[in-house]
């Protein structure tokens, strides 16, 4: 550095050292409360244990797909096809066990190998031969609907299994109370222990670890989230139970399949593969990365997880019907972009996903409540999407980030 020269200012965000992502979840954290506070002040019905807990069982289906489908979009793909492949699954578990008389998990394991076998199919169209996924799911997205109606002739397939409905929540499909405190107890203790290791690493790294307040912050409001929830889940009675229902059952897969998506994404190679290959696939291929096989993978793990959400939205709704799923591929979507994964690829986090299913759940049930047409209802949704993905533009052109 030459004499008498000023080191330059750093802004807010380095003296905190908060990356892009910090301010990103932040943001959308402080859009969820400030939604479910006009919400609640307008009808006087949102915040309350019944409707906290009916969001919750009904954004899991959507969380579930959108976890694997941010990584789709990361890899610069798309599936169109999901909500489809979900009612087709669905049915004929639902056909299976109803009209076949097939235990659910025999019923479950066909779904999946039915799933698999689309996602194998056009995965393969897609890596393989390189035809645009866009249009490969297009054509499965009509398909599989037809697929769906085929199997059953259209007609609703009730399933009565007791343990398979708890997977779906409803009566007996929530842990207790009990068990849903000491669980947000564990995850609270486990935020802490996480926040102090990673600070002693830092250290023992020569870093300097961000403020001490704002790790405080951070951590307290996690825990105080999770905390909340479950007393909120806890509080809700059905019928003459005596006890709370507590964390829905649906939840708790959401959670376990973020979490294993997660895990994926930061510490395998696999993970690490996705995100180059969308950052820049033909800098990929150069360095040796396999595209066309983790592009086939891809698809695969998005078959499993369409599987899990339709196990999940069949026990929900007691039946397997030929609408299952329709229009889900465009929540979906919608959840992943609105929880900030880049259209363009090589950008997005699977916890975005769940606040952006979240925020599509919330302004569902609030305008359910407002008792808003669903003409309308549709409107607002498209408009909030079209919003999200300006403000995602906006957002990285101001970070510095990659907008295309």
């Amino acid at each position: 550095m030459l004499a008498g020269s000023e080191a330059p200012a750093l802004s807010w965000r380095d003296r905190l050292q908060l990356d892009p992502l910090d301010i990103r979840l932040a943001i959308m954290a402080g859009v969820l409360l400030v939604m479910a506070l006009a919400f609640h002040t307008v009808t006087g019905q949102f915040i309350t244990p019944e409707n906290l807990y009916n969001i919750a069982q009904q954004t899991a289906v959507v969380g579930i797909v959108a976890a694997a489908m941010a990584l789709v979009i990361v890899a610069r793909q798309i599936d169109l096809s999901v909500g489809s492949a979900l009612g087709l699954v669905g049915v004929l578990i639902a056909f299976l066990m109803y009209s076949k008389g097939w235990h659910w998990v025999p019923a479950s394991a066909a779904g999946l190998a039915v799933a698999l076998a689309v996602g194998l199919y056009q995965g393969w169209l897609v890596a393989g031969l390189g035809v645009a996924s866009f249009v490969v799911t297009l054509g499965g997205l009509m398909s599989l609907r037809g697929a769906a109606f085929l199997v059953a002739s259209g007609k609703t397939q009730p399933v009565m299994d007791p343990l398979f409905l708890m997977l779906g929540g409803g009566l007996d499909g929530a842990i207790g109370p009990l068990p849903s405190g000491l669980l947000a107890a564990a995850f609270s203790a486990w935020m802490v222990l996480r926040a102090v290791q990673r600070r002693r690493s830092q250290r023992a790294h020569g870093l300097l670890p961000r403020a001490l307040w704002v790790d405080v912050l951070v951590t307290g409001l996690f825990c105080a989230t999770a905390l909340a929830f479950a007393a909120a889940m806890s509080a809700y009675r059905i019928g003459d139970k005596p006890a709370g229902q507590g964390i829905p059952v649906p939840v708790l897969i959401w959670a376990v399949v973020v979490a294993v998506v997660a895990f994926i994404v930061k510490h395998t190679r696999f993970g690490r593969y996705i995100y180059a290959i969308g950052g820049n696939p033909e800098a990929a291929l150069l360095v040796g990365i396999p595209v066309r096989r983790v592009l086939l993978q891809l698809f695969m793990l998005l078959a499993v997880l369409v599987t899990v959400a339709a196990i999940v939205a069949v026990s929900r709704l007691n039946a397997g019907t030929n609408s299952l799923g329709m229009n889900q591929e465009l929540y979906v979507i919608a959840a992943a972009v609105i929880g900030g994964v880049a259209l363009s690829g090589g950008s997005g986090t699977v916890i975005g996903t769940v606040l952006g299913a979240l925020v599509i759940q919330f302004l569902e049930s609030g305008l359910l409540l407002l008792d808003v047409d669903i003409g309308w209802r549709m409107v607002i949704v498209g408009q909030v999407l079209i919003a999200a993905v300006v403000f995602d533009v906006l957002f990285r052109r101001a970070t510095g980030e990659r907008v295309a």
